[in-house]
């Protein structure tokens, strides 16, 4: 059997592995090795499984394989950033950035193959969705940024958003099992604060992570507070409009008690005036809340232009007025299609689905 037939190890649970030793009259300490080997120190191979015997090694090849990730191009920016090509299992491609500033080196990870949403200002909506991501590649990407940060910055992975290829409450299941596993001892360790999922804002699926108690951090890409505009942007918002974002929203700070980051792009001649600045300002009192502008980032030579900076200005001086905290980010990998809403696999590297 090829790599391809044999089960991923990595499905199985830590007792499922006890189970699969004990079947084969091994040890049952045996699967705990396995899964230090697997999942804290993210081997990709058995045979580098050194406490176990060559016996029991073959053995596990013969039954099983180790569908890891393989980061088949990595692109440098002129700013430090670095994008990674990730080619999976079944040589699909997504990609993940390590985004460094002074006191931070964050990754942003994709959860989907491609994206279903169609959001009309981003360079992955063009991409059809081909499937989600299984728990360990998500895990993988992490792994690989980590290693990279220690390479080339020699400095740790501080931060972890969601924020690359696909919509995460779309694989929910699977972001919720990586994230387990990033924030298990058993596996990176890192704190769930020190986590963000970024979702488009789907409301049945923000009250389930309310009512199954996540700790992580949760942040909405908006863009306007007006339905209107924002189903101009955003199509999703045609069937879960603001009132019902917010009604989720409402429930997940009295279930949490955690703030919400809004992440909003102003754009020339669509969103840029007094009225949406002040529809935001209001959509923020509804629970706590802060804001980060961020650049946009074009994709194409279409309708959307990134909005003047006295726009910009008078949107942070509203909000501030109303007691808001409100940042400006600047993108950073712009010169490698690595800032929000690039990420289009836009390099023929593997088989690429663009």
């Amino acid at each position: 059997m090829d790599g391809s037939t044999k089960q991923d190890i990595r499905k199985l649970t830590l007792s499922q592995l006890e189970e699969f030793f004990v079947s084969k009259g091994d040890k049952k300490f045996r699967a705990k090795q396995v899964y230090e080997w697997l999942w804290h120190k993210s081997l990709k191979n058995f045979d580098e499984m050194t406490n176990i015997s060559k016996e029991t090694r073959e053995m596990l090849k013969e039954h099983f394989a180790i569908n890891h990730i393989l980061v088949d191009l990595m692109q440098h920016s002129s700013d430090g950033t670095i994008k990674n090509a990730v080619k999976l299992y079944d040589n699909k491609i997504v990609e993940s950035v390590l985004i460094p500033t002074s006191k931070r080196i964050t990754a942003c990870v994709s959860s989907q193959v491609g994206c279903s949403l169609d959001c009309n200002f981003c360079a992955t909506a063009r991409l059809k969705r081909m499937r989600n991501l299984n728990p360990d590649e998500i895990y993988d990407q992490v792994v690989a940024i980590k290693d990279e940060a220690e390479a080339y910055f020699d400095r740790p992975l501080t931060n972890i958003v969601f924020m690359g290829m696909g919509e995460p409450l779309l694989n929910y299941n699977n972001v919720i099992e990586a994230i387990d596993k990033i924030t298990s001892p058993e596996g990176l360790g890192m704190a769930p604060r020190r986590i963000t999922l970024s979702t488009v804002g789907i409301p049945k699926m923000i009250k389930k992570m309310a009512d199954d108690g996540v700790r992580f951090n949760l942040a909405i890409s908006l863009h306007s507070a007006i339905n209107e505009t924002r189903s101009r942007l955003m199509p999703i918002n045609n069937v879960n409009p603001i009132e019902d974002l917010a009604d989720s929203l409402k429930y997940w700070y009295e279930k949490t008690k955690r703030k919400v980051t809004y992440e909003y792009v102003i754009w020339e001649g669509i969103n840029d005036d007094e009225k949406h600045a002040r529809a935001l300002a209001k959509f923020c009192k509804i629970i706590p809340s802060k804001v980060n502008i961020i650049q946009y980032n074009p994709i194409d030579e279409g309708e959307f232009r990134q909005a003047s900076k006295e726009a910009v200005e008078m949107y942070v001086r509203i909000l501030e007025s109303q007691g808001i905290i409100a940042k400006v980010r600047k993108s950073r990998g712009q010169d490698i299609d690595a800032a929000c809403g690039q990420l289009a696999n836009k390099n023929e590297v593997g088989e690429l689905e663009g």
